[in-house]
């Protein structure tokens, strides 16, 4: 049996969660076209009759803002090249860009294979117009491999898994076969509900909002949660309150359904939406929400 880690990394919003959960057949990294919605280190643990493989989602690669926040992300990037197996970089069909510079920047202490996913091409009507891509990419850095991939539509994902455990080494599992993550339940509801933030919220608040939970309380069949909104500013408690409560109502219900298909029991959850201005750059804040490695 082959076994070892993959980091899959790129710049923000080229597809690395959607990746995640097509490989993994399942939901685990939460999705949306807003940038740095991925803002931890997740690992997503595929086991089959020939391999464990070990996927490490992270977040996009970017120039760090001034925020802790930034850094953070940036740190929870970087570290997840260390001690993987093999390397996956997604870029999209629209060729290199300019936070992809930084990626290069990485790569150059990267000893072991790194194989090039060019995602998004069923976006990309002339498929010919890869070949120049591929052959720039080519000079760029000796690449183990590139594969042209939609990981929306699920194109040439059998070829990239053959790629990735073909270059893992030997060796017994490191997980029970039935572990999907190493996170606990409390972190991915906390995802949950930021995902179902972000799918309501213009671009003015995602990025100065958190989610934080405080009560996680089995009861039976029964699961009881309790989660804070952090926000920086009254106005953006608002905006997510909406009039009369309606938008926080409308985020709850569509958390609570999936978060009942996801714990498969019955979900009582509460949200409250609170201040606390400068949380993104706030150290001692962020640690407490759990922006800690």
């Amino acid at each position: 049996m082959n076994t070892g880690y993959v980091a899959l990394i790129g710049r923000p919003n080229v597809g690395k969660s959607t990746l995640l959960n097509r490989l993994l057949g399942q939901k685990l990294s939460i999705v949306s076209r807003k940038p740095q919605t991925t803002r931890h280190r997740i690992l997503g643990i595929k086991t089959t009759t020939e391999a464990q493989i070990l996927y490490v989602d992270t977040p996009g690669i970017h120039r760090a803002g001034p925020r802790a926040l930034n850094r953070y992300l940036n740190k929870a990037a970087g570290t997840a090249l260390v001690g993987v197996d093999v390397v996956v970089w997604l870029i999209d069909g629209k060729g290199f860009r300019g936070d992809d510079r930084l990626v290069f920047e990485r790569l150059r202490e990267v000893k072991v294979p790194v194989i090039l996913a060019v995602n998004k091409v069923d976006l990309v009507k002339d498929k010919e117009s890869l070949l120049p891509l591929i052959a720039e990419a080519d000079q760029r850095y000796s690449f183990a491999e590139i594969i042209p991939i939609s990981a929306l539509e699920d194109v040439n994902l059998d070829r990239l898994e053959r790629a990735i455990v073909a270059r893992l080494p030997e060796g017994p599992p490191i997980y029970s076969e039935d572990q999907l993550s190493d996170k606990p339940q409390r972190f991915f509801t906390a995802e949950i509900i930021r995902e179902k933030l972000l799918s309501y919220l213009g671009d003015e608040v995602p990025h100065q909002l958190t989610v934080e939970i405080e009560l996680f309380q089995e009861e039976g069949k029964l699961v009881r949660i309790h989660a804070i909104v952090w926000v920086e500013r009254e106005g953006q408690k608002r905006i997510i309150i909406g009039k009369k409560g309606d938008l926080l109502k409308k985020v709850g219900r569509k958390a609570r359904l999936e978060l009942e298909n996801f714990l498969q029991a019955k979900v009582y959850l509460n949200l409250w939406v609170k201040v606390k201005t400068g949380w993104s750059d706030d150290e001692r804040a962020l640690r407490r929400m759990g922006y800690a490695d």
